[in-house]
């Protein structure tokens, strides 16, 4: 395999594996919690962000290498929706929900960079 093959298939593989996880997690939570708000995707949105605070506090900032193609671009890149938080924010504004709406606006914006900076401080220990 060329360099561009593997990296293909290293982002392929951790798309693949992180929205198998966003999936079983936004199902996991919307059984425990209902769908009246989007926690299962805050969830998700917050805990990558997390987790790529975490992996830039140990690793540094992501380049091209192996690791970061899987785990960054891949994995965390398949994990985290915008796409459904954008899609279901929406969707609460339609139903006239706009108190909910922006509150998933706000906490999805505030929780995910407090998380990504809570994770960057962690690693740094």
């Amino acid at each position: 395999m060329g360099h561009g093959i593997t990296s293909v298939v290293l982002v392929a593989l951790g798309g693949a594996l992180g929205g198998m996880a966003r999936f079983a997690v936004s199902n996991a939570m919307a059984h425990l919690l209902g769908k009246v708000f989007p926690w299962g995707t805050l969830l998700v949105n917050a805990s990558g962000a997390f987790l790529a605070g975490g992996l830039l506090g140990v690793y540094g900032v992501p380049n091209a290498q192996p690791f970061w193609l899987f785990a960054i671009a891949g994995l965390l890149g398949g994990y985290t929706t915008v796409s459904s938080f954008s899609l279901q924010t929406l969707e609460l504004f339609q139903r006239g929900q706009a108190y909910r709406a922006a509150l998933n606006m706000g906490a999805t914006l505030l929780l995910g960079i407090a998380m990504a900076a809570l994770g960057w401080w962690l690693a740094q220990g």
